[in-house]
């Protein structure tokens, strides 16, 4: 579909939200078209939970009533909302070059991954509850942390606020508890993907995660695009995966191309600091949801899994700051002549993502000052 972006929740000049189709930088009002009773809701949630037929019937409609020259509601005087309701979160860890990167900076006498990294799509649970639309300010948040010069921890603002780049799926057509979900079966419950960023408090981060892994250094804020890109609109861009070694378990193999070829760019205070491509993720988005449910953890309509920063191996490519800035040693330069090693108040951060003619939507994010 020509100009397609995805589908999200709008409304216009204060009137009820509801389900629309985003075209170029218009809207089509999938309510007003008379599509059906659950795209006059302010959620994707009913509409996710039809499934496959129903999603492929309605983007065919969308699309036929764009070529007819149906009525369009402009962007700008479009006011969105989250698009459907965040049921459940999981991130993942699934570059590479990420995790090779992280532990070059962590352990640098040791190998960079760890034992298991190679074996399973590592990933943490999130919290639901603060995912946001793009748009939403980002609140600088406070908490514990313990600089390697100090003896105790102290209780501050993070000084060290990043961003993680990534891409992330969205459930539509749940699944029972106790029943694996098979990489095979990754289309008859997925119904498309966002940009996600993962905002990441590198300080409050480094001093609570061991033993148990990210908590309130990323659980303050996750924020995705407006609007939903369905697979649909994606399968010309699937592409071989890199080679995996070793070789997954039998429940963790797929067949055919599950790589997304979708360029991506970080643009922070008004400069693009890194450019890098989804398509060098090592570990597929089947394989993730299989290994999220195979204990036998259900899906739910809704639950939203991001794949983890995306880095490539170049300088340059790297998905979030502490990688680009090597842990701050190497402030990356602003073009207003300034330099950063981690965010700063008021710095406005912008994930995009393109797919050949197709625009992902946007994350965009504002840091505003602490309120500790």
């Amino acid at each position: 579909m020509t100009g397609g972006v995805g589908f999200g929740v709008f409304s216009v000049g204060g009137d009820s939200p509801r389900v629309g189709f985003r075209v170029g930088h218009d809207v089509l009002d999938l309510a007003a078209h008379g599509l059906g009773a659950v795209f006059d809701v302010p959620t994707l949630n009913s509409f996710l939970a039809l499934g496959r037929t129903s999603w492929e019937d309605t983007i065919a409609r969308v699309d036929e009533l764009v070529r007819a020259g149906a009525d369009l509601v402009p962007l700008e005087d479009a006011e969105v909302v989250l698009p459907f309701t965040v049921s459940d979160y999981v991130d993942f860890y699934s570059s590479l070059e990420h995790a090779t990167n992280l532990g070059r900076l962590f352990r640098p006498d040791a190998e960079p991954l760890l034992p298991n990294w190679r074996h399973l799509p590592v990933g943490y649970h999130g919290r639901s509850g603060t995912v946001v639309v793009s748009g939403t300010p980002i609140v600088r948040p406070c908490g514990q942390a313990k600089p390697p010069t100090e003896d105790v921890p102290r209780f501050e603002p993070s000084r060290r606020l990043d961003i993680e780049l990534e891409i992330g799926f969205v459930a539509g057509v749940g699944s029972r508890l106790g029943e694996p979900v098979s990489a095979g079966a990754f289309r008859d419950h997925v119904f498309g993907v966002v940009l996600v960023n993962d905002w990441s408090a590198r300080d409050i981060q480094a001093w609570e995660y061991q033993p148990l892994g990210p908590f309130l250094g990323k659980s303050f804020a996750t924020s995705v695009g407006a609007w939903v890109t369905p697979l649909a609109l994606l399968e010309d861009r699937f592409v071989p995966a890199p080679q995996q070694d070793p070789g997954p378990l039998p429940y963790l193999r797929t067949e055919g191309d599950w790589a997304l070829d979708i360029e991506l760019e970080v643009e922070v205070g008004g400069t693009v600091v890194s450019r890098t491509n989804a398509r060098g993720l090592y570990w597929t988005m089947p394989q993730q949801l299989a290994h999220a449910t195979v204990n036998g953890a259900s899906i739910a309509t809704g639950d939203l899994f991001a794949s983890g920063t995306i880095s490539g191996p170049e300088h340059g490519s790297e998905g979030s700051l502490i990688e680009l800035t090597r842990n701050g040693e190497h402030p990356i330069g602003l073009a207003d002549g300034s330099t950063r090693a981690f965010l700063e108040d008021d710095d406005e951060v912008v994930l995009r993502g393109r797919a050949g003619e197709l625009e992902l939507a946007e994350v965009r994010g504002v840091v505003v000052p602490a309120r500790c």
